[in-house]
């Protein structure tokens, strides 16, 4: 079967508008629907803007301006050779909110999504009012957990395997990116909310070059900046307290980021703090689309953000 285009799926159709927008040196696609308070939905690994579909329209519907956008590297965004950390990312992030005539938005972001999320909350917390990290925990936390648990290591091993030069972006877009659905399928609790649309999106997205070594400079990134300054400055710069509310979200069954690394993510914030977790995997966005999106929207209409 032959996969569609990767523009088609990165440009799909939809009760939504695609937008480019310039921020940060770089050009960034994004995908909007609804006016209202802004909430900016950031994907993560291996996945782009078309994972938050869901979210994109029940948001609008409930009377927001959803923004999802595909992250450098990624989708219909530029792919520069360098600024795979999470300052450049957060700066891209801010950037785009800025040049969309944002003031604040609330930041939801799924595993690297998330870790920008966090970041953003402590380096431009201007453009913040809130914060979702989904799959994601603090990053001080997953860190030490790094450090400190082997079945966390193991969880994340494949990260490991993408530090070597060619054979990772080679294996990932190998028999039409099979492996990027894969993984996916793996980190899911429950992978029958893969089908067939799904599958052929989140293959033909990350097939279009050089996404498949874009996107894993990420993780070569988080590897090596262990003992680099960068690395070690921007884990001091994440001591700071988030002093801006934050719900989190985790997938209980979440077999690539595990609930006690999660665990103590708290502790790193000054404001108020919720967090749900569902019966599901690493993607409770797709996994539970409908039990996420509610506990999404209970929460912006809540307390907490008034």
């Amino acid at each position: 079967m032959t996969l569609p285009s990767a523009e088609a799926v990165i440009r799909a159709s939809g009760p939504w508008q695609h937008r480019d927008v310039s921020a940060n040196g770089a050009r960034f696609h994004v995908v909007e629907a609804g006016s209202g308070p802004a909430v900016v939905l950031l994907h993560g690994f291996p996945t782009f803007w078309w994972t938050w579909r869901r979210q994109v329209t029940a948001l609008a519907d409930a009377g927001y301006r959803a923004v999802a956008m595909d992250l450098r590297g990624y989708g219909g965004s530029d792919h520069p050779p360098e600024g795979y950390d999470p300052r450049t990312l957060a700066a891209d992030v801010a950037g785009v909110i800025r040049s969309m005539g944002i003031s604040q938005a609330v930041i939801v972001g799924h595993g690297w999504g998330g870790l920008v999320a966090w970041s953003m909350a402590v380096v431009e917390p201007e453009v913040v009012r809130a914060i979702v990290p989904v799959s994601s925990p603090h990053p001080r936390r997953m860190r030490a957990a790094l450090l400190a648990s082997s079945s966390q290591r193991r969880a994340m091993s494949y990260s490991l395997g993408f530090q070597w030069p060619f054979l990772p972006e080679r294996s990932l877009t190998a028999n039409d990116g099979a492996r990027v659905v894969e993984l996916i399928a793996s980190w899911s609790a429950d992978a029958s909310w893969i089908d067939d649309e799904a599958s052929d999106a989140y293959r033909a997205a990350f097939l279009r070059w050089p996404t498949a070594h874009t996107a894993v400079e990420y993780h070569r990134w988080a590897v090596r900046s262990v003992v680099r300054p960068d690395g070690l400055g921007y884990m001091s710069l994440m001591e700071a307290p988030v002093q801006r509310p934050v719900l989190q979200i985790s997938g209980a069954a979440d077999p690539m980021v595990l609930n006690a690394t999660v665990d103590g993510s708290e502790d790193f914030v000054r404001a108020a703090y919720t967090r749900v977790d569902l019966p599901c995997g690493h993607f409770p966005h797709e996994e539970l689309a409908g039990d996420f999106t509610q506990a999404l929207l209970t929460w912006l209409a809540g307390p907490d953000l008034r």
